[in-house]
């Protein structure tokens, strides 16, 4: 249990540090990325008013709902989370 406290506490001063840090955060759901985790890292987000953009597949459309809708965009592959970014940043398409 300690182990597990004390690595979380650490996890979690990281984190934080680095969201507070970004311009903008991309947060990524899937069976490699612990929803719980993503969804508390997303939280933080918009609470800091962090622009987000959330990356998942489509299957997790409905279970991030209010998730998304704190996002200002949505992606379903790596790909477009850069085309977000290159317009973003440069306005390129």
């Amino acid at each position: 249990f300690w182990k597990d406290r004390k690595g979380a506490g650490v996890n979690a001063i990281r984190t934080q540090t680095l969201i507070r840090r970004a311009d903008m955060v991309v947060v990524r759901f899937g069976e490699k990325y612990k929803q719980w985790n993503a969804a508390f890292d997303a939280g933080v987000a918009a609470a800091l008013g962090k622009p987000m953009i959330t990356l998942h597949d489509p299957n997790l459309n409905h279970a991030l709902k209010e998730v998304d809708g704190a996002a200002l965009a949505v992606a379903e592959t790596p790909e477009q989370v850069v085309q977000i970014l290159t317009y973003a940043m440069i306005g390129k398409l």
